[in-house]
This record gives C-alpha cells, sequence and structure tokens, in this order.
C-alpha cells in the first residue's frame, strides 16, 4: 500500500465510522480489533494492514471486502470489472437504460478529466 492509499483508507475507514456515530474503541470492540489499530488505520500510520483486521472493520462499518481491498491496492486494476458487470452485479433490479445512462455520464466525466475508459460503454457487451 502507498502512502496515497493510505490516506484514502484512513478517510474512508474515518466517514463511515463517524457517519454511523461510533467512537473509535467502539468500532474496534465490534470488530474485534485494538482500539489503537482503528486509530493507527485512521491516521494513514499502517502501511501493511491485515486482511483480516480490514474485514473486520468493514462489517462493522458497512464496507465490503472488495471495496477495502481496492482501496489498498490489493486488486489491481486489470482484476476490476468494467462499468458494465459491475453495474449489472451492484444493482440487480437497475433498468438496463439506466445503467447505459450512468456509464454514458460516466464516460463524459472521464474524459473531461483526461481518463480513458476501458471497457463498453452503453450498450456495447462486454
Amino acid at each position: 500500500m502507498n502512502e496515497k492509499q493510505s490516506e484514502i483508507l484512513a478517510e474512508l475507514l474515518r466517514t463511515k465510522r463517524t457517519a454511523l456515530g461510533l467512537s473509535a474503541s467502539e468500532a474496534a470492540r465490534r470488530a474485534g480489533i485494538q482500539p489503537s489499530t482503528l486509530t493507527r488505520l485512521e491516521l494513514g500510520q499502517i502501511v501493511a494492514p491485515t486482511a483480516a483486521n480490514l474485514q473486520a472493520l468493514g462489517a462493522v462499518l458497512g464496507i465490503t471486502s472488495a471495496d477495502l481491498f481496492a482501496t489498498v491496492g490489493w486488486m489491481p486494476e486489470g482484476d476490476l470489472p468494467s462499468m458494465t458487470p459491475y453495474l449489472r452485479s451492484k444493482y440487480r433490479d437497475m433498468p438496463p437504460e439506466a445503467i447505459a445512462e450512468i456509464e454514458q455520464h460516466f464516460a463524459k466525466v472521464a474524459q473531461a478529466h483526461g481518463i480513458t475508459v476501458n471497457g463498453p460503454v452503453g450498450n456495447e457487451d462486454e
């Protein structure tokens, strides 16, 4: 995990915990980890968190393991799904037209920021 990923993880954990109204010690207790571990994670001081600690915190804070592992760089970009299969899996009841609309909007935003969108957009096949 690099410094940027550590900062993103720290912000994610802190934001989710405070949104739930949990103190660091209560969140740590529920996750079965040391309060100092959570504090250090939220300060970005742990550069190699354990999968078990992340999964335990994710369960308490409502963050999926996939989101946590992607945040810390354990899922290489090539292993992440493109937008279409992700949206279809995450939002199974969403109509195909809505998914296409989201993909098109994402492509426009990405392009405006100089990011190339790989994978299908709109009604293209994966």
